[in-house]
């Protein structure tokens, strides 16, 4: 059983930065979705970047171009999030999640707070 697990969540100001990690606890094989999604207090849970690992084709929402970007290593299966300008709406909790055809896992989440 694949588990991820996010880090570098935290309290940051209006206009700062963080970095997210997510690391999968074994090779993810068959080319993989990686992918970041949020969840912010009584909102639904919104899709925020991905890659497909292999061909590194990369996608963000539309709120987030030009501040985020998400990149993966090349030594292991780890992949970031680096988060530029936050605003305090980027305040959620941060969930990795790796799709396949046949499986999707979930990171535990890790908090991001923007204080104003």
């Amino acid at each position: 059983q694949v588990t991820l697990s996010e880090s570098g969540g935290g309290l940051v100001e209006t206009g700062g930065s963080l970095r997210l990690t997510c690391t999968a606890s074994e090779w993810i094989f068959d080319n993989p979705l990686m992918s970041w999604f949020r969840e912010a207090p009584g909102k639904e849970p919104e899709f925020v970047a991905s890659i497909r690992w292999d061909e590194g084709k990369i996608e963000y929402a539309e709120f987030v171009k030009g501040r985020f970007t998400i990149s993966r290593a090349e030594a292991d299966m780890t992949f970031y999030l680096e988060m530029n300008s936050l605003k305090v709406d980027d305040t959620a909790v941060y969930y990795c999640g790796a799709r396949l055809p046949s499986a999707i896992y979930w990171g535990q989440g890790t908090q991001v707070t923007v204080s104003s």
